[in-house]
């Protein structure tokens, strides 16, 4: 049994998985039934009591309420960290334009790693433009686990405008060559096949489809897999000419 405000064991490099990790859907009907109630919970998080405060913010995984955001905002800066990670996530489920900056200042400042993976995914759902810089500076310099959702999360950029996308591809690029992670590899060639879908088919384009070629023949299958899938979804012609030519040769 660990102490709740010792958990240095948390931010160590090869953990990608986070205390969340292994939360039910949130339309998973058993969730949906077992649901609390939610006037209950926004009371909660203002309890003196860290183990009640996360089961309030824990709640806010698995219910929208917009009416939670700032209380989850404030709790990213709680002192203890399982209710700063259960609120990052639950920002997540809850995105909002004004949790942004925050979720970056504590991106900047939190010492645990399983409290900077959550913000990181919460920063891609909320689909920010100001989010792009702070996820490519954790995609070149974090630990692995949140690489891992830096990778995906910049991904979401399809959905944010054009030149965010296009301003992610080059650090997804990098990242899909040299990341030493191929979990970080196949989130990469994910998100560039994402990204791709919404810029138009001229240089950025074409670099993120090079890449994915490339990392067809990565060493890792599963990062094989993700960048097979990521050109049989764009239906370029050129990486579809070279799968089925890897195909024939057994390669692939």
């Amino acid at each position: 049994m660990y102490d709740e405000d010792d958990l240095s064991l948390l931010d160590v490099d090869d953990t990608p998985e986070s205390p969340l990790d292994q939360m039910a859907a949130v339309d998973d009907p058993s969730v949906v039934a077992a649901q609390p109630d939610v006037e209950d919970m926004l009371q909660l998080m203002r309890a003196p009591e860290a183990p009640q405060r996360m089961l309030a913010t824990r709640a806010f995984c698995e219910i929208q309420e917009p009416r939670a955001v700032p209380h989850l905002i404030e709790l990213l800066t709680d002192s203890c960290p399982l209710v700063r990670v259960s609120a990052a996530y639950a920002l997540g489920h809850n995105p909002s334009v004004t949790a942004v900056e925050p979720l970056i200042q504590q991106l900047e400042l939190d010492w645990n790693g399983y409290v900077r993976k959550g913000v990181v995914w919460a920063l891609g759902n909320c689909r920010d433009r100001k989010s792009l810089s702070p996820l490519i500076e954790a995609l070149k310099t974090e630990i692995s686990a949140v690489r891992l959702w830096a990778a995906s999360s910049l991904g979401q950029m399809a959905e944010v405008d054009e030149e965010s996308a296009r301003a992610a591809i080059a650090p997804l690029v990098e990242s899909l060559a040299h990341d030493s992670m191929p979990a970080v590899r196949s989130n990469s060639a994910w998100s560039l096949g994402q990204l791709c879908q919404a810029i138009e088919k001229r240089e950025f384009y074409t670099q993120a489809v090079d890449a994915l070629i490339k990392a067809l023949q990565d060493g890792e299958l599963g990062v094989q897999e993700d960048a097979k899938n990521s050109l049989l979804k764009l239906g370029d012609t050129r990486g579809l000419q070279v799968i089925e030519e890897l195909e024939m040769e057994g390669l692939l």
